[in-house]
């Protein structure tokens, strides 16, 4: 029952892994590209699919609220609804109980969510969660946390471990078990460390299919969330995946697979995509910018993405100052691939039993 998780590699505490689903087998240290409302912005999914992306991830309550699950539920999931053949792990929702603070009421039985796009009103519960990653088909569902801000007091952070912990055995309690799908627990605590292994302790009781580290990349800053990663990745499970949520800049990801983690998802590709920013291993450029305007090059003379054998700096940057709709979608589709590339890089780089080294050499050229 569930998935399974084979590590073939390891470099101290790198991994290098294959997580096999219903839809499909993840290699990890794994990417996954954010399609929040059944879509990754601006892409087609065999478009997301060729750039090297395994798995995607879709959003609980975004979708609750549109198209709504009746009508996903209708389509027998949402991978007929868009057209994605591989797997989805779906968020349970505990995110938006920290960035929609103010249109939400949390109690310790469940949240009720004021929508933000017609104000009606949405009850979330442990039991809710679960059933409605159970009609959108998810292959790894998340369970529903209480998901604090940066900065939080001791006593805030020490209190949504606390309800994140109850919830997390009642999401345990209504989720049907299925060949190739699994569950994820999610380690809260903030920046305080104690909190973060007493979080770790109690969740390892519920024998979830993997292991999440939430509530990092909320404005803590990189050197805080290693700290937490350092003070937690020698305790983490074995034999389980290890998924960073929201995480991150290619940065962040470099040096959190050193500390064992192997799964990631962020906006960062194509939210950049969309205002021009452009990730390359010299660092970003921001294509807008006058003096691309003539420039014959590539976005990056060392990327063999289709972007950078097809277009010039000087036609992309003449997409955004006509405010084409494929300026956007270009760029997006590079940042996308620069991204799986990287991930590219580092499973082989664990395949070889250099990682240290590529490790080593990304601290001293990488340009953030």
């Amino acid at each position: 029952m569930g998935i399974q998780f084979d590590i073939l590699d390891t470099e101290g505490l790198a991994r290098r892994g294959l997580l096999k689903t219903s839809r499909g087998v993840i290699h990890t240290p794994a990417f996954m590209p954010v399609g929040t409302a059944a879509t990754v912005k601006g892409l087609l999914p065999s478009q997301v699919e060729n750039i090297g992306t395994d798995i995607i991830l879709g959003n609980t309550y975004h979708l609750m609220l549109r198209p709504g699950v009746e009508i996903i539920d209708q389509f027998g999931g949402l991978n007929n609804f868009m057209n994605w053949e591989g797997p989805i792990l779906t968020d349970s929702g505990g995110f938006q109980i920290m960035s929609l603070a103010g249109l939400r009421q949390i109690d310790n039985d469940g949240v009720t969510f004021k929508s933000h796009i017609d104000g009606s009103l949405h009850r979330l519960t442990p039991e809710k969660a679960i059933e409605i990653q159970t009609i959108l088909g998810s292959d790894i569902s998340m369970v529903l946390d209480e998901c604090v801000s940066f900065p939080a007091d001791y006593k805030t952070a020490a209190d949504a471990v606390k309800r994140s912990t109850i919830w997390a055995k009642r999401c345990k309690t209504a989720y049907y078990e299925s060949p190739g799908r699994g569950l994820f627990g999610i380690i809260q605590g903030s920046i305080y460390k104690d909190l973060r292994m007493e979080s770790l302790e109690m969740l390892n009781q519920f024998n979830f299919d993997g292991i999440a580290i939430g509530g990092l990349a909320v404005g803590e800053g990189q050197e805080n969330m290693l700290d937490i990663l350092k003070g937690i990745s020698c305790s983490l499970p074995d034999l389980k995946p290890h998924y960073l949520m929201g995480v991150g800049t290619p940065d962040d990801i470099v040096n959190a697979v050193s500390l064992g983690v192997d799964m990631f998802d962020c906006v960062l590709p194509t939210r950049s995509g969309r205002t021009g920013r452009l990730y390359t291993l010299h660092g970003h450029i921001n294509i807008k910018n006058s003096i691309h305007s003539k420039s014959e090059m590539p976005i990056d003379l060392d990327c063999d993405c289709k972007i950078c054998n097809s277009f010039s700096r000087s036609y992309i940057h003449h997409l955004f100052r006509c405010k084409e709709m494929l300026g956007p979608i270009v760029c997006s589709i590079h940042n996308l691939y620069f991204y799986q590339n990287l991930m590219k890089k580092i499973r082989i780089s664990l395949e070889k039993n250099n990682f240290k080294e590529f490790h080593q050499i990304w601290k001293k050229t990488y340009k953030k």
